[in-house]
């Protein structure tokens, strides 16, 4: 197994549990949030989408990471009297580990990347039939009234550069574009609009691109590649498409009015009797969630927004949830590793072993003792040891690869009462193989 694949299963082995955990942490800070607004809970779900891709990827990072960068951000003062001494056992930290065939893990991993390669593919296949369909649109001819409604609007919502073209092949109006944004409506449709129904799509649209709805729903099909074979990953932006249009919702609702804002939508809905939604899922359009029944409910609720402290305490607890989800998600992550066995004829049985997974095996640890000769000449730094475990799991044999020379003999005689648990390798125990780190700083 190479470590492309270690890196791919630890992933996946992250996503699996982390993926939930995010989503109910997102859960319960949208509810919390719901007071706040509309906006608050879209910030909330797109944050956990980005977590939900970025967390497991941050879990395979070694573990002494997170130390090199707060020791970055915060140089350690200069050295004194006093001395301390921590023993880095490597990347990650393993609660315990079960074997399985190589050949198997290589699958797993082989899987994997043709199922994310399967998702890219079609999101591509998605753009380009979005582009044709743009392609094949043609130009609407506007009412009078329908005219002065969309140049009204673009003053409003302070977007000028907008094209509105009508195509055969969609359903729903829908808005697209990057550099220059194309609202698009049914070739069906747009001739039974009314003036009214005619302005509220233009309205909830020129919303979604004042936003930049679109780039950043790109933005979010591409960050969730990693871990959109995960089913909550469905439900988070199922949330965040929810929420969006709830936001458009309240800005077209702002100009056009709430009541006949919502019985426009209504009409609009009944014109779509077969619901359908955009099947090229980029695009942005006034029905592209599911939820019009709580979009409207939302409409006719009564803000009420909470006083300044009320708002900061709630935003202040989702944040610390947030943080503690997160720290909870980084200290119990799982790593897929590879257990090399020697090749050495003389002892075949002997394996090695990376040191993130020797560590959850130790029953009894010494800590060096910093020597005060050493202290005293402020010297500081790395002692690196290969250990042999036994098959009982005592210090069979102890070596030093490198690391200060006034250090080593304290490494030396600390790290040889150390006791392991039995390393298993197919319900028997073997010798193994490992490096033990043994660090010594000078702290005031």
């Amino acid at each position: 197994m190479t470590n492309t694949e270690s890196w791919i299963l630890s992933y996946v082995v992250n996503s699996l549990w982390q993926v939930p955990l995010l989503y109910a942490a997102g859960w319960l800070a949208a509810r919390a949030l719901r007071p706040v607004g509309a906006a608050a809970e879209h910030r909330t779900w797109v944050a956990v989408l980005v977590l939900q891709a970025l967390l497991p990827a941050i879990s395979t990072l070694p573990a002494g990471w997170l130390h090199a960068v707060l020791s970055w951000i915060a140089p350690p003062a200069h050295p004194a009297a006093d001395g301390n001494v921590s023993v880095v056992f490597g990347p990650g930290a393993a609660l315990g580990g079960f074997h399985l065939p190589a050949s198997l893990l290589t699958v797993t991993a082989a899987a994997y990347a043709l199922l994310i390669l399967y998702f890219a593919a079609r999101f591509a296949w998605r753009c380009l039939r979005l582009a044709s369909i743009q392609r094949n649109s043609s130009q609407v001819t506007l009412s009078p009234s329908q005219s002065d409604c969309l140049a009204r609007a673009q003053r409003v919502f302070n977007v000028h550069d907008v094209s509105l073209r009508v195509s055969e092949e969609l359903r729903v109006p829908v808005t697209l574009g990057l550099t220059r944004s194309v609202i698009l409506l049914p070739a069906a449709l747009a001739p039974a609009l009314s003036d009214s129904d005619f302005c509220t799509i233009i309205e909830h649209e020129l919303a979604h691109i004042r936003r930049r709805d679109f780039a950043r729903n790109l933005v979010y099909e591409l960050l969730s590649l990693p871990v959109s074979y995960h089913p909550l990953l469905r439900l988070t932006r199922e949330r965040i498409a929810e929420t969006r249009e709830m936001i458009c919702d309240q800005l077209a609702a702002e100009h056009a009015g709430v009541f006949e804002y919502g019985r426009s939508l209504l009409r609009l809905a009944s014109l779509l009797v077969d619901g359908s939604r955009p099947r090229t899922l980029h695009a942005i359009g006034i029905f592209d969630s599911h939820t019009l029944e709580r979009r409207l409910m939302r409409l006719k609720q009564n803000p009420t927004i909470p006083p300044g402290a009320r708002r900061l305490v709630l935003i202040a607890a989702c944040a610390l949830l947030a943080v503690a989800t997160c720290a909870s998600a980084l200290t119990l992550h799982m790593s897929v590793n590879e257990v090399k066995a020697d090749s050495s004829k003389a002892n075949p049985k002997l394996v090695h072993v990376r040191p993130d997974i020797m560590q959850a095996q130790i029953l009894n640890k010494v800590t060096p003792k910093y020597p005060e000769d050493a202290k005293k000449a402020h010297i500081q730094g790395v002692v690196t040891l290969k250990a042999i475990i036994s098959k009982d799991g005592a210090v069979d044999r102890l070596s030093i690869l490198s690391g200060p020379a006034p250090l080593q003999q304290s490494s030396l005689d600390a790290v040889r009462q150390w006791t392991y648990k039995p390393f298993l390798v197919n319900g028997q125990p073997v010798e193994v193989e490992t490096t033990i780190n043994v660090h010594y700083s000078l702290s005031k």
